[in-house]
């Protein structure tokens, strides 16, 4: 995997298949932001990588157009998970749903992504 900006922060693909793919992250200090949660961006990046997977699965190349993120709740858990699925496959452009859960299986982030084929 080409990623160096998710992979150097210690996210991992997991699985992917033709339309789906999983990656997760397990948590350290280094993802904390200054009130002791979990960066917002770590929660992006995750979510982006399994995104980006997915389109490309799909359809090679494909790149974001754009992302709409909800933040659920705040971890407490010591590991990230995100299930991006593709809900539209058009012609120029696909749509997908990700979901971000943690190891206690409580809901952290649903994110939409819309990507362009190139």
């Amino acid at each position: 995997m080409k990623d160096r900006f998710a992979t150097e922060n210690g996210i991992t693909l997991d699985e992917i298949g033709d339309d789906w793919a999983k990656a997760s992250v397990t948590l350290t200090d280094g993802h904390r932001n200054a009130q002791g949660g979990i960066m917002g961006g770590v929660i992006f990046t995750l979510a982006d990588l399994a995104f980006a997977a997915a389109c490309n699965s799909v359809h090679s190349p494909s790149v974001a157009q754009q992302m709409s993120v909800n933040f659920l709740s705040g971890s407490r858990g010591s590991k990230l998970f995100a299930h991006a699925v593709c809900i539209k496959d058009g012609r120029t452009s696909g749509v997908y749903n990700i979901r971000v859960t943690d190891d206690l299986e409580r809901d952290i982030a649903f994110i939409t992504g819309v990507a362009f084929k190139k």
